[in-house]
C-alpha cells in the first residue's frame, strides 16, 4: 500500500479490501444521519443531472437517487464501486464508475454536485484547482453542496472546517446556505450566471 499517497487507489483500495465497509457508512447512526442532514440541504425537490465523486459504498448514492432524473457517481476503489454498483442496481438512472476525482467531472452539464467526505485528503493547492474545475461544469442556477466531518484523523491532509474555507475562496459560486451539525458541516453555493 501506498502509505505516502493518502489520494492514491491503492490506499483506498487497500481500505475497502479489509474491510466491506471501512468507515461504516452503511451501519453508523452518525453517517445516516449526516446523508439525511445532506438530502435536507438540497434547495431543490429535483435535480436533472447530479454528480457524486466519493461515492464510497454507494449509500448516498442511492439516498440521491430518488431526487435526480440521471446521476453520476464515481470511487477510487474498484471494489468500492462494485458494492455501489450492487446497492443501486435497481435505479437504471444511476451510473457508477472507478473514477480518480481528479480527472474531474464526467462529460456534462451539472445541475447538482456533492462534494462528500473527499477534500481533506487534497493539499490546498490541489482542492482549489478541483473545485474551481468542478464548478465550471455546473450550469448557472446549479448546485455544489460541500460536507466534511470536523474531527482529525492521521489520514487527513486538512481539517474539514479549512476545507470549506477553501471552497469558499476558490468556488465562482454565491454561497446559499451552510449548517454545522454534530460533528459535521454542510455548506451550498449556486452557481451564477
Amino acid at each position: 500500500m501506498n502509505t505516502s499517497n493518502r489520494q492514491s487507489q491503492e490506499f483506498f483500495e487497500a481500505r475497502y479490501q479489509t474491510s466491506s465497509d471501512p468507515w461504516r457508512f452503511a451501519s453508523s447512526t452518525y453517517e445516516l444521519n449526516r446523508y439525511q442532514a445532506t438530502l435536507d440541504a438540497l434547495s431543490r425537490r429535483s435535480y436533472r443531472l447530479a454528480f457524486e465523486p466519493g461515492c464510497s459504498v454507494g449509500v448516498l448514492t442511492a439516498a440521491l437517487a430518488g431526487r435526480v432524473e440521471r446521476l453520476i457517481a464515481c470511487d477510487i476503489s474498484e471494489t468500492a464501486v462494485v458494492s455501489a454498483k450492487e446497492r443501486c442496481r435497481e435505479f437504471s438512472h444511476v451510473e457508477i464508475y472507478h473514477r480518480d476525482v481528479v480527472q474531474g467531472p464526467p462529460d456534462g452539464s451539472f445541475d447538482l454536485m456533492i462534494f462528500s467526505e473527499l477534500g481533506y485528503y487534497f493539499p490546498i493547492n490541489r482542492l482549489a484547482a478541483m473545485a474551481r474545475q468542478m464548478a465550471s461544469r455546473l450550469e448557472p442556477g446549479g448546485e455544489f453542496v460541500v460536507v466534511h466531518w470536523l474531527g482529525t484523523s492521521a489520514d487527513h491532509v486538512l481539517h474539514g472546517d479549512v476545507v470549506h474555507e477553501v471552497l469558499a475562496q476558490n468556488l465562482p459560486c454565491k454561497r446559499i446556505g451552510g449548517s454545522r451539525h454534530a460533528g459535521f458541516r454542510i455548506d451550498s453555493w449556486r452557481r451564477v450566471p
